[in-house]
């Protein structure tokens, strides 16, 4: 089912089609909008959020309706995962529907006993969030977070995984911004040292707050944004929908709401298929939301790749191919973020 999925996703995408017959491969789920930091970076900076977790009924909807086709559940968003109560039933309840989660943590949680508990659960992938190599670095982007107890705290935790020989992959993860560029290296060269970490990952900064003036323009727009037709799309706490986190962020609308139209509906809305045509007809720069939005956008070769592949493989090639693009090793037009100063 899932593979059926993914094919009638890919003819989609490649046909230019603005109606899907199919689900998205994977969907980010905010089950928290609770968060113990201040991070300049982060959209919780202009965006308010209550201090509040998504219900048990709407997490449930998601991922029945979505359990024959979705590949992987990113259960992250503007909230640290550890502040969600039920964060380790819902992990339970996707496993249960043999869909992949994944999540994303600042680390000020993650001390032995909760350490023990991920690794005795079904999480397939967690991402340690570590912007920096020094401290002054680290605890200016993560503002309230103390360098050596976070740092600790994920090293003792990939070094647990690695003596219980845990399948779970360990993703180390610095968000790449002006202040900590030059220390991509000494990041690198400290976090493949440690024993359990699977995965290092340089990403790009894809939000608009340190860089305001980014965007895509018109004449950009070589390829459709990829979220639109396999996802993921972003679930929010309080159950709206949206075609991918940057539209949340950059103050478009939802699309529906889990707590009143059902996931097929919200998927093929009609400001979902005009997105789409619009895209696919190379005038994205047309759509409010995308014009302003830095998320890198892949080219065609890596989407259909991406489609051809089980959710949990790409997952796990995903940071290979950001850092051999980082180390020139493969053509930077494949993975090209927007640049643009408008």
């Amino acid at each position: 089912m899932r593979a059926w999925n993914r094919a009638k996703l890919l003819w989609g995408y490649l046909a230019r089609r603005s109606t899907l017959a199919a689900l998205p491969v994977e969907y980010i789920v905010e089950t928290t909008a609770k968060c113990n930091l201040y991070c300049p970076m982060c959209p919780r900076e202009t965006h308010k959020q209550p201090k509040a977790d998504m219900t048990d009924g709407v997490f449930e909807r998601l991922v029945r309706e979505s359990g024959d086709t979705a590949e992987h559940m990113m259960l992250i968003g503007l909230g640290e995962p550890f502040m969600d109560p039920h964060i380790f039933e819902r992990i339970e309840f996707c496993h249960r529907h043999s869909v992949s989660s994944l999540l994303s943590t600042n680390g000020t949680f993650l001390d032995e006993a909760v350490s023990a508990r991920v690794l005795d659960s079904p999480l397939e992938q967690i991402t340690l969030s570590f912007d920096g190599a020094r401290k002054e670095t680290f605890e200016f982007y993560r503002k309230g977070a103390k360098f050596e107890k976070v740092r600790d705290n994920f090293v003792r935790f990939a070094r647990m995984k690695h003596q219980r020989k845990s399948k779970l992959q360990v993703v180390v993860q610095m968000v790449k911004m002006e202040g900590n560029a030059g220390e991509v290296d000494d990041f690198i060269a400290f976090w493949s040292a440690i024993p359990g970490v699977d995965q290092i990952r340089i990403k790009e900064d894809e939000t608009n707050l340190m860089r305001p003036d980014a965007g895509h323009a018109s004449g950009e727009w070589k390829h459709p944004c990829h979220y639109l037709w396999r996802g993921p799309m972003y679930v929010k706490q309080n159950g709206d929908v949206y075609p991918c986190c940057q539209s949340y962020m950059l103050d478009g609308a939802p699309l529906g709401s889990l707590e009143q139209q059902s996931l097929v509906q919200i998927w093929n809305a009609p400001a979902m298929r005009e997105m789409r045509r619009l895209h696919a007809s190379g005038r994205g720069g047309e759509v409010d939301i995308c014009s302003r939005c830095c998320t890198t956008i892949p080219h065609p070769a890596l989407v259909t790749g991406s489609l051809l592949l089980h959710g949990r493989t790409v997952r796990r090639l995903l940071p290979l191919v950001e850092r051999l693009v980082y180390l020139s090793k493969l053509p930077g037009r494949l993975l090209q973020p927007p640049h643009r100063t408008r």
